[in-house]
């Protein structure tokens, strides 16, 4: 399906109208999980989460059924990163929390036969960059907005830039810009 479809049927969502929501959602589901295992793929091998599991939650934070009106399809394939995003984040607090076991090591039971795997500690990582997207994204929305689809989402640049309506090569200043940025940004929060 076309990108004029998914807009005629993005017109036609609304809380009032379940019937396109579901229509809707049989025409994006394909592109939506891609870009979940695209982004699952760059995860921990230890993940908790599947790019199936990820795409159901991403479309219940939208809304499920009663989705809101989105202006057109590259307002609602924002949206959808953002959601995903802010999953992937809930997940590894979540994780990191005390009552799950905080910033205890895992280590391995050799001692008593048994064999554990010991999973990298990427959360922090995740945490620490979505800490730093959001003082971008105070700095300068659009490439926060940029990073999200690119980093988050698994877009190529090319579809990032199309997605948010900038050229190519603005979408590469700024996703230069951004790189330079986060890192510094990443570094003063490790040390702060």
């Amino acid at each position: 399906m076309n990108d004029t479809d998914i807009t005629s049927i993005l017109e036609q969502v609304g809380p009032q109208n379940p019937e396109a929501a579901q229509r809707l959602l049989e025409v994006v589901y394909d592109e939506l999980r891609r870009l979940a295992a695209a982004k699952m793929s760059r995860e921990n091998p230890g993940q908790t989460l599947v790019p199936t599991a990820l795409v159901h939650e991403a479309w219940l934070r939208l809304g499920g059924d009663q989705q809101p009106q989105w202006r057109n399809r590259s307002h609602f394939f924002a949206a959808a990163a953002e959601s995903m995003r802010r999953i992937l984040v809930d997940n590894a607090r979540r994780k990191r929390a005390v009552r799950h076991g905080g910033r205890l090591e895992r280590v391995s039971a050799d001692a008593t036969g048994f064999e554990m795997p010991v999973q990298e500690a990427d959360d922090d990582e995740l945490i620490l960059m979505t800490e730093a997207l959001d003082g971008l994204a105070v700095h300068d929305p659009r490439k926060a907005e940029l990073v999200k689809l690119k980093y988050f989402v698994g877009l190529t640049l090319e579809e990032a830039a199309d997605t948010i309506g900038i050229s190519h090569r603005t979408a590469k200043r700024d996703w230069a810009y951004s790189r330079a940025w986060l890192f510094n940004e990443v570094q003063r929060l490790r040390i702060g």
